[in-house]
């Protein structure tokens, strides 16, 4: 039995109320961007108060745009309900500001003039994204406004730490802004560890950062947007927007540590010291475990991180290989099963090894979900591998920018 082999009831339906995202801008931003809003809709929806409307219609036109390709000037306001003159002067000040284009007229069988097509100009900008989550390596890329990667760049960390691991994040950054082909509308960064909502990272073990303000640094080297944010909830949103994720959804991230990123009604959720999904250190079974990198025993890193199911896997003879991924795949079950049954969760995605967790693993997490939880409730929970392989960090960081800079993912 595989991930993708678990499927989701038909009768359970994404709703899709207006979301919002918190802190996921820094810096300047492009002309009619904005900078830094608390609060702002991830997928705007509808209309607002008098005094946001500008900035959220304007994102709503974009919206339209980007999800649903070209349109005319009537087709945006009737699917808006923005008035045509709203509309049009907000259509003229994106054309100013290079975002969207004409593509001429519709061929329509309907009296009268024709209408003109318009759409995001999806090359007027290009994306800065940075995967710093794996432990030898810092990789980056840059993408387009679909999430499409023109070029990618990497170096090595070799045991860097502090600011010396600071300066290889600028270089990375560096070797790709100098590539860049069109203006950069930002930088987004997927980090290891506690991320707050001003890009500070408050604590990343691996890389020696404390209260690290990274954000700020990339922000003041480039002059451009920048967000910061934790690996994980940057992966998920990138299964949101290009991967169809549920708006109720929890993201596992497996590798050198073990992490979450967490959706509800399409929000992400940070936590009060922004530290939710913050499971790899969950003590999981009372019948003890090895001793983590942290002091306990028997934390979920033990038995699922990469590194560690790799030692337990060379040590043993193929006979043995499904019976530790299975013995990993109950241990995620049971850390998973409270958080499922406290936030009613409908979708479950692990991003890591295919050939490690798409297969015995998987199985024993969905079994020991259903053991755990609620059948009438939970039930048709999916469990499902990410369709966005290694690159999930580096488009969920294109997300946030593109969330951040022009309302839209």
């Amino acid at each position: 039995m595989t991930a993708s082999e678990v499927q989701r009831s038909s009768s359970r339906t994404e709703s899709a109320p207006p979301t919002t995202v918190q802190g996921f801008a820094h810096g300047k931003a492009p002309a009619g961007g904005r900078t830094g809003a608390p609060r702002r809709a991830l997928r705007p929806s509808s209309k607002v108060l008098p005094e946001h409307a500008r900035s959220h219609n304007r994102s709503l036109v974009l919206q339209t745009l980007y999800h649903e390709g070209s349109r005319s000037r009537a087709d945006i306001a009737r699917e808006t309900g923005l008035t045509r003159v709203t509309v049009s002067a907000l259509v003229a000040e994106l054309m100013a500001d290079g975002l969207v284009v004409e593509l001429g007229q519709r061929e329509d069988s309907r009296p009268g003039k024709p209408a003109t097509l318009l759409d995001l100009d999806r090359s007027a900008f290009v994306i800065v994204g940075l995967d710093l989550s794996e432990h030898s390596t810092f990789s980056g890329a840059l993408l387009d406004l679909d999430g499409a990667i023109s070029a990618r760049a990497e170096v090595e960390l070799a045991g860097s730490t502090g600011d010396e691991a600071v300066e290889k994040v600028v270089a990375l950054a560096r070797t790709l802004v100098d590539q860049a082909q069109a203006p950069v509308l930002g930088i987004g960064v997927g980090s290891p560890g506690v991320v707050d909502l001003a890009g500070v990272v408050l604590s990343a073990p691996n890389l020696g950062w404390n209260g690290m303000p990274l954000q700020s640094i990339l922000a003041a080297r480039f002059g451009v947007p920048v967000v910061v944010a934790n690996d994980a909830n940057a992966a998920v949103l990138a299964e949101h927007s290009f991967g169809g994720a549920a708006g109720d959804a929890m993201l596992i991230t497996i590798g050198h540590g073990v992490g979450a990123g967490l959706l509800l009604g399409g929000t992400p959720l940070f936590g009060s010291r922004f530290a939710a999904g913050e499971i790899g250190h969950v003590v999981v079974g009372t019948d003890g475990g090895a001793v983590c990198a942290c002091g306990k025993r028997g934390c979920l890193e033990t038995w699922l991180s990469i590194p560690n199911l790799m030692k337990r896997l060379d040590e043993l003879p193929d006979a043995d290989h499904d019976r530790v991924l299975t013995e990993a795949g109950e241990r995620l079950g049971i850390a998973l099963a409270p958080v499922v049954g406290a936030l009613d969760l409908s979708e479950v995605i692990l991003s890591g090894p295919t050939e490690l967790l798409d297969g015995p693993l998987a199985a024993a997490t969905v079994e020991t979900l259903r053991a755990r939880t609620m059948a009438e409730f939970h039930g048709s929970l999916t469990l499902r591998m990410t369709t966005l392989g290694q690159d999930i960090v580096l488009r969920g960081a294109a997300v946030m920018v593109l969330s951040g800079q022009l309302g839209v993912s």
